[in-house]
């Protein structure tokens, strides 16, 4: 008798390579005692809509995705529904397949993101933010900060493309009280010489040999600066921040928190504490690694 396939989960993305989730939810496979395994699922721009009709076949064995750039938006018309965060963000970062195949999207980066700001005692209540890029990542943290009682002060806001940027602004705004946030047209109007948290969400510094985004000498030693890219661990904005005795983190606790989220979603129960605790030993050690 044929062994049945075991239950597949993944995280879909172009480029996908560099990604850590697979550590966190097979090792969460593996202490649980589940018989599941967490793939990278590398999927270029023109297989997304077949990977997606895929997934509704009965026989698919995939039960849950993650989803990263350049995809977090572009996966929702393929989805049957979005839970109300992901609504509001507009964006969507994890899947739930239910058994009868319908597809569910959630959005864990903006809780993992507060999260991790929070373990770290980073404070944003009437603070002066900056944010670089205006993908599925921006989305999530600027619908988190916009939403939370506690607000910024100010969030300036820059992308390489203008008009990404101003149709990201106009969309959120149609769900979320954004008069907080202002669009920079330069990386000199982020005015990052007097903000107190400069936050980048772009794929720039995935690879080693990519530029610091913001000119150095704006960078000081009261500003807390934060990456979202994690391989890499050090970046070179967050190499130059530190430079300038800047308090700075990478996305790796992030990464951590939402995947610990998304693991929820897909079993529909928390993980213990104490295999958090082990997965996030493990997560740590595989990033040192790399």
């Amino acid at each position: 008798m044929a062994k049945a396939t075991r239950a597949t989960y993944g995280i879909i993305g172009y480029p996908v390579h560099h990604s850590l989730s697979p550590v966190i939810h097979n090792t969460a496979f593996h202490l649980l005692g589940v018989e599941a395994v967490y793939k990278i699922l590398p999927v270029a721009p023109e297989e997304l809509a077949v990977f997606f009709r895929a997934l509704k076949e009965k026989d698919n064995p995939v039960f849950g995705l993650n989803v990263t750039v350049p995809y977090k938006e572009k996966v929702i018309p393929y989805l049957d529904s979005l839970a109300p965060l992901a609504q509001r963000v507009g964006a969507v970062n994890t899947v739930v397949v239910t058994k009868d195949r319908r597809l569910i999207g959630y959005n864990t980066d903006a809780p993992g993101f507060l999260a991790h700001l929070a373990e770290l005692k980073v404070d944003v209540c009437d603070k002066r933010v900056a944010i670089l890029g205006a993908g599925g990542s921006a989305r999530a943290l600027l619908t988190a900060l916009c939403l939370i009682p506690e607000r910024p002060e100010v969030i300036r806001v820059f992308n390489r493309t203008p008009d990404r940027l101003r149709q990201l602004l106009a969309d959120i705004g149609d769900r979320v009280d954004t008069s907080i946030v202002h669009p920079a047209e330069t990386i000199d109007d982020l005015n990052v010489e007097l903000a107190d948290i400069l936050i980048n969400t772009t794929s720039i510094g995935l690879k080693r040999r990519d530029p610091c985004l913001v000119p150095q000498e704006v960078l000081h030693a009261h500003l807390f600066v934060y990456d979202l890219i994690y391989n890499p661990s050090e970046t070179s904005l967050l190499k130059a921040a530190r430079s300038k005795g800047a308090k700075t983190a990478n996305g790796l606790g992030m990464l951590f928190f939402q995947g610990v989220l998304a693991f929820q979603h897909w079993a529909g129960m928390p993980l213990p504490e104490d295999v958090k605790q082990r997965v996030r030993q493990r997560l740590e050690h595989e990033a040192k690694k790399g």
